[in-house]
């Protein structure tokens, strides 16, 4: 199967500075936008909260994926994890990993089911948690997200 290296980890995923700072940009930009727009051109109240609101709300999710996406996702005997210690799935609570064109996963990546719920978790452009599902991906390299799918559907399939 697979081999573990030093530190006991079988496989890695983690975004690239690229893939962070396009991601975002993107945010950034989107909420600056919606913020000038409700500035230099106000629009009626409403409209100019929501514009607001939303301008804000892309202005912290940027910091938020700015933070999170520094971490890596590791794949050890004991389960998912990331950097900084968050245990995001344990390997005997996993049942199944889709990963299909129509499963419901994040951009680049795969979903994991369990055998228990856990409280919702979100680390933007890494992976969520909602219930029973753990989604692994957004902005993490294709070949890598896939590559920790394959290892973890491999140890589910040698339980018997």
């Amino acid at each position: 199967m697979f081999k573990a290296d030093a530190e006991g980890v079988y496989a890695r995923a983690y975004a690239s500075p690229a893939r962070r700072g396009f991601a975002y940009v993107m945010l950034v930009a989107l909420g600056l936008m919606l913020l000038l727009l409700v500035f230099r051109e106000p629009p009626s109240v409403p409209l100019a909260f929501a514009m607001g609101a939303i301008g804000v709300l892309s202005l912290v999710l940027a910091e938020r994926l700015r933070r999170a996406t520094r971490l890596e996702i590791r794949l050890t005997d004991a389960g998912l994890s990331d950097s900084s210690g968050a245990v995001l799935v344990a390997m005997d609570d996993i049942v199944a990993v889709e990963r299909g064109s129509f499963a419901f996963k994040p951009s680049n990546g795969f979903l994991i089911v369990t055998r228990t719920s856990a409280p919702r978790s979100w680390a933007p452009g890494l992976w969520w948690r909602l219930g029973k599902r753990v989604g692994v991906g957004g902005v993490l390299p294709s070949g890598q997200a896939k590559f920790m799918a394959e290892a973890i559907a491999m140890t589910i399939a040698g339980r018997g």
